[in-house]
Formats: structure tokens, C-alpha cells, sequence
């Protein structure tokens, strides 16, 4: 689901002359090739098989990730990538995925390729606004990030895996200058989210932000929380994790499944008008010796602000406007400026301030 809108984001573009849709429906491949036009084919390929991976993303320019849950594929599908050679770009949300990818930093650099983990909703889009504010700033001290959504504002599978996965256990963030571990759902807080998003409560929760945004920028404490709009959800899926119902991968799959099957008719409990899934970064720090609040925020729909930020850091790629080599954060390559001013140009809603009401036009 997150995957489609970036497929057909690149195809719309003039730079992109070859697009191959890998993927293990191949049926569901084939029609969207024949949908998007004659620069468009499709091929099965299988996460698992490594050789099969390799020479199916040798020969292009940039490959693009978006086979979740990332806890299971990303570094999979990095390493396929590094061997044949190819930039990668992925929206990765994992923690624990994402750790594993910088491990592949050396490998990356030795074959001459930029692969960059986390170009997404969040992370992405938090860590390159991040990136914003803190060079604006002769000293950082903390970065708040955070996320919110509609439960019914995407219809894929990954993406309840993902959250069962971050809310389940201790999970990683970065305080008084050390990666510290902390329950999920610890440290409840009530944030404003740009509309119609609005305000929600929000709570620690297992996300690469804390692990790669204190590796590029210098602050005592970098932090992730999230949460839904819909808080009997929220409450469902805590007491699933308190029965311990969540604690394995095989266990995650099963209780996905479940919500895969109900969510559909769950979600059209109290559905708004209009659904939507934000972002939020607060940064504060130090300029001129005195300390400064920036404040930062994005919304769209789900399919949206995931996947453009990885289409555009794809296009970017192409266009040779990323030159490090390595496995990378966007915060460490991604030129900010550029990059919001194409997520704004595709749709995706920017605002600053703390009441997140004031447009931000890069």
C-alpha cells in the first residue's frame, strides 16, 4: 500500500526512464505495471532469496524498499542491494532494523554505494525537519519527536505489524547522552498535531529516530513517541501486550492477522470526515546564548507521507544531489531545504509553530 504510491510517483516523472515493480504478488505487480504505462514491468521476487534478490536489482540506478515489516526484510534487502552495487532508499520503521543497516556502513562504503534507511513518514520526514532545526542552532539540547494517526487512514498489512512491534517490550531512546531502554507506552504526554490530526495522546514507542538522529547531530536527548486517534485501540493492544500475546515474531503475525481481519469494521467506529496521519518535531537549543523552541509539523494522507519522501530521495539519488556513500539516515544526507520544498510541491502539508496552525513553506 505504501509502496504503490511511490511506484506511481516515480513513474510520473520525467528523470525516471526504467521502472521495475519487484515483488512477491506478481500479479498484483503486473497490473500496476500495465496500469503506470510502458516504462513500467514487473518481476516476482522473494525477500528470502538473497542471489535472487541480487541479480533482480543489478544494473539500475536506485532501488527503492518497501517490503515490511522492516524487522523482518530491511537488512535483507539492503544487502542485496549493496552486493549489486545499487543506491537503496527505503522507508524502514524499525528500530531494531534500522540498527542492523548502519552495521552495514563499511560494506556500503567499500562497494561505492549511498543506501539511506528510514526516508518515510516517520522516520523521514521527523529526521530531515530535525536536521532543519538544528542548523539553526549553535547548540542543541533536545529533539521531541513524534507521530500520530488515523487508524483508518491506511489499508496496509505492514503497518499493524509495525505498530504491534513498537509498542511491545522495552524499547530504545536516546536521554542525557546514552541510548537508555524504556517500556513502551511510558511517557504519556497530550501534543497538538497539524489538523485534522488535532491533539492526541502520545507515548514512547520503538522507532529509529533515537538511534540515528544523536549519531549525526549532537543533542543530549532525542526521543520518539506516538500514538492513534483512536485510544480504544490503543487500550486493545495494551492488553495484548500485557498477556504477552506480542512478545515473538510468529506471535506478532498471528495477532496482525487478527487485526487485519476486524480493523476494517473497527475503523468505521466513530470514522471522521476526514482521516490523516502527522508528524511533529520540537528542537530546542541554543542560538546567540539564548534558548530557542522550533517547532515543526507535517500531515497527508498515510500512503502519502510515507512514500513521497522516499520517492523524492530516490529521485534526488538520480539526480546526483546526495553525495555520501554509506548506509546513512536521511538527517545525514539529504539536503533539507530541497527536500521539504518537494514533499510540499507533492502534497504533503508543512506548518511550524507550537499550536502547528502556521503553513511552512521552505
Amino acid at each position: 500500500m505504501m509502496g504503490r504510491f511511490g511506484v506511481k510517483d516515480l513513474a510520473a516523472k520525467e528523470i525516471v526512464e526504467d521502472l521495475l515493480i519487484a515483488d512477491y504478488d506478481l500479479e498484483a505487480a503486473e497490473a500496476l505495471a500495465r496500469e503506470l504505462g510502458s516504462k513500467c514491468r514487473a518481476v516476482k521476487v522473494d525477500a528470502n532469496d538473497h542471489a535472487g534478490m541480487v541479480e533482480t536489482i543489478r544494473g539500475f540506478d536506485v532501488a527503492m524498499g518497501t517490503i515490511g515489516p522492516f524487522y523482518k526484510y530491511e537488512r535483507k534487502v539492503a544487502s542485496a542491494c549493496i552486493e549489486a552495487g545499487v543506491d537503496y532508499v527505503s522507508i524502514c520503521d524499525d528500530y531494531d532494523a534500522c540498527a542492523e543497516f548502519l552495521e552495514l556502513d563499511a560494506e556500503a562504503k567499500k562497494a561505492g554505494v549511498t543506501a539511506i534507511t528510514g526516508v518515510g513518514w516517520t522516520p523521514g520526514t521527523t529526521n530531515v525537519l530535525a536536521r532543519l532545526a538544528a542548523d539553526q542552532l549553535d547548540e542543541v539540547d533536545e529533539i521531541a519527536t513524534a507521530w500520530a494517526s488515523h487508524a483508518a487512514d491506511t489499508a496496509g498489512k505492514a503497518v499493524t505489524l509495525h505498530y504491534i512491534h513498537a509498542v511491545t517490550g522495552m524499547i530504545p531512546t536516546y536521554i542525557d547522552g546514552r541510548i537508555t531502554w524504556v517500556p513502551a507506552g511510558s511517557g504519556l504526554e497530550r501534543l497538538r498535531f497539524p489538523d485534522p490530526v488535532g491533539t492526541i495522546n502520545v507515548f514512547h514507542a520503538g522507532h529509529p529516530e533515537p538511534i540515528t538522529i544523536p549519531r549525526y547531530i549532537n543533542a543530549r536527548t532525542v526521543t520518539l513517541k506516538g500514538g492513534l486517534v483512536e485510544g480504544y485501540l490503543v487500550a486493545l493492544t495494551n492488553v495484548l501486550v500485557k498477556l504477552r500475546l506480542t512478545d515473538t515474531v510468529r506471535k506478532k503475525d498471528i495477532i496482525g492477522g487478527f487485526f487485519n481481519m476486524v480493523l476494517p469494521y473497527l475503523e468505521n467506529v466513530g470514522r471522521p470526515a476526514e482521516t490523516g496521519s502527522a508528524s511533529r518535531v520540537d528542537v530546542t537549543g541554543k542560538k546567540d546564548g539564548k534558548w530557542v523552541h522550533l517547532a515543526y509539523g507535517a500531515v497527508a494522507h498515510m500512503d502519502m507521507i510515507t512514500c513521497l519522501p522516499s520517492s523524492v530521495a530516490v529521485q534526488m539519488l538520480g539526480e546526483g544531489l546526495v553525495k555520501e556513500k554509506g548506509a546513512l539516515a536521511p538527517e545525514a544526507c539529504l539536503p533539507p531545504v530541497e527536500f521539504l520544498k518537494r514533499l510540499a510541491e507533492g502534497g504533503v502539508r508543512l506548518y511550524e509553530g507550537n499550536d502547528m496552525t502556521t503553513p511552512f513553506a521552505p
